[in-house]
């Protein structure tokens, strides 16, 4: 009998230790800003399997604990804005995880991958180390049907190819629509045929995201007023992506556009935007040269500079766009990656045109752009933004922190340095040095908010239930070491990085995790 009372106790022992680690991971004695916007607490944060457990304080132990004494613990960082269609090529994607994001939405600026099953599947297959949403590309809907780089309204048949693509792709869990209107062939678009199918993301709850038109002045009240007439018209929510004020004319406008965007809203028209903290923009070269003149692809392209009076137009229309633009050349213009030629890594326009002419005057200039967009063109990173105006927008309730980036090839060109250091940069200058933004509130443009606007349930915050992405860092020592010279420096101060669960980031150690996985409009 005293044998099976003594074997009783040690069981039921064991079943009170086995009791009491009660969760997957604990971190403990942090700052817990939760994403929603409210003050943060000191606490706990509990996770078991893929979901946050508990908040508060905890005393149950979990198999692996987490100090995170001086730290913050927040819901991992959503990136709204990325390039990433080639995430399975860089499947870590440790430029994002190391600056605290953990989602990332693709199929931005009207490019994305048009069977959204397929790039799904590819991930999955694949594994990578944070989730990824994507939006489906009207630029990649309209050549997929159309064939090329059109100046001409679809066929009656083809808009219905095009709706049926976009039909299907928000049935296989697309978040919405994204345009690039600058770039081909989204800018052959009329208004109309972007209306017909943002009707049919709106009939999935989708969003409709946009790179407008214009983004200099006056241009952008245009592009402004052709996104509220598709966000009526079509009955859906609308994004402005990557809201600014583009070159010299514009500056000292955010007035201006802040008062035609609260306009819009008092309409009753759901209109949200998304920023980088940068005062430089980064998008192809060849938006250089008119659209018109790339109508069809390169080989036309080619076949017009090879015609006298082609080109000559072709180089009046440049120096007349640098005219209305208040330039005097392509100075504000740096390359950031050419494989033809990477000795004009990081070199201004001007400069490689003085490596490759011998010249550097705005006839050897724009020969010098010719010939990279003929070569088929190069990645480039343009300064043409004002920081206060940056600076206004970035206070705006509707903001969302992004970076416009993709998944970094370490030690690859002279990428823009967002890419690296965005999230850890608003961190670090607007809410640390200049007091900008509060902690509390930077945290909710980078969580909560994004994952409300893009109808990401069960994400951007903190709380019982939700996926457990979170990320710790030291708000005294996080910053963003990447710069436009030298950009390739991971953001420093982020100390873990939890993705579903699995720790990806563990003691400012990158584990080689790939927890993630994809994310669909309206996933539980």
């Amino acid at each position: 009998m005293k044998l099976f009372l003594l074997a009783l106790l040690v069981f039921a022992g064991g079943s009170l230790r086995l009791a009491a680690q009660a969760y997957d991971i604990v971190i403990r004695n942090g700052r817990v800003i939760d994403g929603s916007g409210s003050p943060a607490i000191v606490g706990d944060v509990a996770i078991r399997g893929d979901r946050i457990a508990a908040i508060g304080r905890i005393a149950a132990t979990g198999r692996v604990e987490i100090d995170a004494t001086g730290k913050v613990i927040a819901p991992g960082f959503i990136d709204v804005h990325t390039h990433s269609e080639n995430i399975t090529a860089l499947p870590l994607g440790e430029n994002f995880v190391r600056m605290g994001v953990t989602t990332i939405i693709s199929g931005n600026c009207g490019s994305s991958e048009t069977d959204v099953a397929a790039y799904f599947a590819g991930i999955t297959r694949t594994g990578v180390a944070l989730n990824v949403g994507t939006l489906l590309g009207q630029g990649s809907v309209r050549g997929h049907v159309m064939g090329g780089s059109f100046m001409r309204p679809p066929t009656e048949a083809e808009l219905d190819q095009m709706r049926s693509l976009v039909r299907q792709a928000m049935a296989d869990g697309a978040v919405g629509l994204s345009t690039g209107l600058i770039y081909l062939p989204g800018t052959f678009s009329k208004t109309e045929e972007i209306i017909e199918l943002a009707k049919v993301v709106a009939a999935h709850d989708g969003i409709y995201v946009s790179h407008m038109r214009g983004e200099s002045h006056p241009q952008i009240f245009d592009s402004l007023n052709e996104l509220a007439r598709i966000a009526r018209e079509a009955r859906i929510r609308a994004q402005v992506s990557h809201l600014k004020l583009s070159g010299p004319l514009a500056w000292g406008r955010a007035d201006e556009v802040i008062a035609f965007l609260d306009t819009l809203r008092a309409e009753g028209l759901d209109i949200a935007q998304d920023q980088y903290a940068y005062t430089a923009s980064s998008t192809g070269i060849a938006t250089l040269v008119p659209a018109s003149a790339r109508e069809g692809g390169t080989k036309a392209f080619t076949a017009r500079l090879a015609d006298p009076e082609q080109k000559a137009r072709i180089i009046t229309q440049m120096k007349a766009s640098l005219r209305q633009a208040a330039r005097a050349d392509y100075t504000y213009a740096v390359i950031a990656s050419y494989r033809p030629d990477p000795r004009l890594h990081g070199k201004t326009v001007p400069q490689a045109a003085q490596l490759i002419h011998n010249s550097d005057t705005l006839d050897a200039q724009i020969e010098t752009v010719l010939e990279i967009v003929a070569k088929g063109g190069a990645q480039g990173v343009f300064h043409g933004m004002h920081e206060p105006d940056l600076q206004q927008f970035m206070a705006l309730p509707h903001t969302m922190i992004a970076s416009d980036s993709g998944p970094r090839k370490y030690q690859d060109g002279v990428p823009h340095p967002r890419g690296y250091g965005n999230n850890a940069r608003v961190l670090s200058r607007y809410v640390r040095e200049l007091k900008l933004l509060s902690l509390e509130e930077a945290v909710r443009k980078m969580t909560s908010l994004p994952a409300q606007t893009f109808r990401l349930k069960n994400r951007g915050e903190l709380k019982p239930g939700f996926i457990a992405d979170v990320v710790i860092f030291d708000p005294e020592t996080v910053a963003a070491p990447s710069t436009f010279e030298d950009p390739h420096h991971y953001a420093v101060g982020f100390s873990d990085v939890i993705v579903n669960g699995v720790p990806v980031i563990r003691d400012a150690t990158f584990t080689s995790a790939r927890p993630g996985r994809p994310v669909r409009l309206k996933d539980e």
